[in-house]
């Protein structure tokens, strides 16, 4: 899957939402670690439109290596740092 075009950029959005205060413009005083980065931000940082950025985030969710968070009327996404961690030690003992 990472070999891909579309892997490569998943890749990419799950290392920049590891540190997303270092690769993400913060509003105001909001902590995006706590409270994650919107589709909007990732595409502007990806130059794709937020259609396909949400499309890839959806993905990431659905595999359940991100979580979401309503807002108003804007959807968050942030590391899921346990579920990451589970699937890791399942690639760790090959399966």
């Amino acid at each position: 899957m990472m070999g891909t075009p579309s892997g490569r950029m998943r890749q990419t959005i799950l290392e920049w939402l590891k540190e997303p205060a270092a690769h993400f413009p913060a509003p105001g005083r909001r902590d995006l670690a706590a409270t994650g980065v919107t589709a909007r931000a990732v595409a502007a940082k990806l130059g794709v439109r937020p259609r396909t950025a949400r499309a890839h985030l959806d993905f990431l969710t659905r595999l359940g290596v991100l979580s979401t968070r309503r807002l108003y009327c804007r959807t968050y996404y942030r590391r899921d740092e346990i579920r990451i961690a589970e699937v890791a030690r399942v690639f760790e003992k090959g399966w």
